[in-house]
């Protein structure tokens, strides 16, 4: 088992840093949900990882702004890890509000603009620091904090019609490999992760933050890199068995708190069993698209030391395109398009809009 999770986490590691670094802007949203709630979203306050970044990233530190990234929306690279929308932009349509500014660009949006929330998640990071030297989830906490102290852009009282979504995707176990720990410590620093994300949404809470969404963590057997072995055709179970300890927990944790506060005030966003939903869809699931082969990526390098976004030293490309990524779950090894996402929510929308309906 041992030698299991450390092929597993080490063949994360190497696709997380390769699509990083060798590798946002705001979307409009919809009107059309505000019926749903008993309160009115009006801000949506983001904080996490690559799943959830919609720009935050420097230009010259990400593949997120290099072709083809970006090719579906919004037609050129804007800093999402996609080919176009990400979970951020697809939880504000949800909630009827416009995908929040990120942190980067704070400071060239007019106040208008600034008035949907903001974005404070950055691509390879974590709960605690990682691989990828930027802002952990602490920090990025850290930051919202004295933005609502300052009181230049956002008042405590204005978070009372607010939802925050906190994006957790296995960034502080790659490293935890990464450091050459022992696989034995791996169940502790599970529960060191999912104590600390508690930490996490407890602080938000208390700044004032109505509702608060935090997704499972995803089916990583079924990336790429680990399904290439049977031509993208299974995931690897014994992989995903892994990651069951860390959603339990959370699930524990969230109901512990919901039971707290006597409110639905936090929601679990069920990413594990809505990514395998969408790969055993058969057409059966309205809104959700079918795919051909959903365990394949639609972007690839043309070989192993290349990946999406990859040129060589001439600025010849090194990767393939599918010829329509609506037809790929996958965009890259890690990230699913924009269409995957979207059949995602869809799977999602019901739970989702249970969970927020609550008072």
């Amino acid at each position: 088992m041992d030698s299991l999770i450390k092929l597993f986490f080490c063949l994360f590691i190497f696709l997380c840093t390769s699509l990083l670094f060798g590798e946002i802007n705001g979307v409009e949203g919809s009107n059309q949900n505000h019926h749903l709630y008993p309160f009115r979203p009006t801000k949506l306050f983001v904080f996490g990882d690559s799943y959830a970044d919609t720009g935050n990233i420097k230009k010259a530190f990400s593949s997120s702004w290099k072709f083809p990234y970006g090719i579906t929306f919004p037609g050129k690279p804007a800093g999402r890890f996609s080919d176009g929308r990400v979970a951020t932009d697809f939880l504000a349509k949800f909630v009827g509000i416009k995908s929040p500014i990120p942190y980067f660009w704070k400071d060239y949006a007019g106040k208008k603009r600034l008035q949907y929330g903001m974005n404070f998640a950055y691509g390879g990071t974590g709960v605690f620091n990682t691989q990828t030297p930027l802002p952990n989830m602490t920090t990025q906490i850290d930051i919202f904090q004295n933005i609502l102290t300052t009181g230049d852009i956002y008042y405590p009282p204005e978070l009372t019609s607010s939802v925050a979504l906190v994006s957790v995707a296995g960034n502080d176990y790659s490293n935890f490999i990464a450091l050459n720990r022992p696989a034995s410590e791996f169940p502790a620093f599970i529960k060191q992760v999912v104590d600390q994300t508690e930490v996490n949404l407890r602080r938000i809470h208390a700044l004032g933050v109505k509702k608060i969404a935090v997704p499972s963590l995803q089916p990583l057997g079924c990336l790429p890199p680990f399904t290439f072995v049977t031509s993208f055709q299974r995931c690897n179970e014994t992989q995903n068995a892994l990651v069951n300890l860390h959603n339990n927990l959370l699930q524990q944790v969230v109901a512990k708190l919901n039971n707290e506060t006597k409110q639905s005030t936090f929601i679990i966003l069920d990413l594990y069993n809505a990514f395998l939903t969408v790969f055993k869809n058969k057409g059966s699931n309205p809104g959700s698209t079918r795919f051909e082969s959903p365990l394949k990526p639609c972007c690839v390098g043309v070989s192993r030391e290349y990946n999406c976004g990859s040129v060589d030293e001439k600025g010849v490309k090194k990767y393939i395109v599918c010829d329509n990524p609506k037809t790929a779950f996958f965009w890259d090894g890690l990230h699913p398009t924009e269409e995957g996402w979207r059949s995602v929510y869809s799977v999602l929308r019901e739970s989702l809009t249970a969970s927020l309906i609550k008072a």
